[in-house]
């Protein structure tokens, strides 16, 4: 498993200058309060793990884990793991730049950034949660194509709800959210994770390479 791991980070490797310079762009643009850099480096961070599938197919890594020993179910259990592993290391730097930034900025607000991380860690771990399967199941190539027509309709659909129904919830139900959200946010993207991790492991187990 861990050997699995070291091979998913190592084929990143080349792509840490590039999110090194992100990093110093970013937290540059920050502190001149012309950017929120909460969310935009785990989101690329997911994004350059997700470009590993390109290198395995090319490889045709799959096609040689499936001869190992749980090959599939550890090549599986390893991408999911290096992608978890790394959103929370780029989300807790973000957080830690953001402290720093709203130290220049004279604007300290530790509940708000904290609240921004468990956010920021549920919203990139989605992107996995949704886009994995697929991948899995009809390649990257397709996968793209569907994560951005995907998008755009999740943008469209929410446009129309927020625009021809009057969505509001009592008093009662705010004040709940307000004291479980992050309980409720941790529960779900965990248990997604779990079903989404398992819908790829079933897809691999069955596919022929």
């Amino acid at each position: 498993m861990i050997g699995f791991i070291k091979k998913d980070l190592a084929m990143i490797k080349s792509n840490f200058k590039f999110l090194a310079l992100l990093i110093i762009v970013y937290s540059f643009m920050g502190v001149l309060g012309k950017m929120d850099i909460s969310f935009i480096l785990p989101f690329i961070s997911v994004l350059v793990m997700i470009s590993t599938f390109s290198y395995d197919a090319y490889n045709k890594w799959d096609a040689y884990s499936a001869t190992l020993p749980d090959g599939r179910k550890n090549s599986v259990k390893a991408k999911y793991l290096s992608t978890i592993l790394l959103v929370l290391v780029m989300t807790i730097l973000t957080t830690i730049l953001s402290f720093i930034i709203s130290y220049f900025n004279k604007s300290i607000n530790t509940e708000q950034i904290l609240i921004t991380m468990c956010g920021t860690i549920a919203g990139t771990l989605l992107v996995l949660i949704f886009m994995y399967p697929v991948i899995y199941k009809f390649g990257i190539e397709k996968a793209r194509i569907g994560m951005f027509v995907g998008t755009f309709g999740l943008i469209i659909i929410g446009g129309l709800i927020i625009t021809y129904f009057d969505i509001s919830f009592s008093s009662k139900v705010l004040e709940f959210l307000e004291n479980y959200l992050i309980i409720i946010l941790v529960i779900t993207v965990i248990s997604l994770l779990y079903i989404s991790y398992k819908i790829s492991e079933r897809i691999v187990l069955k596919k022929e390479f």
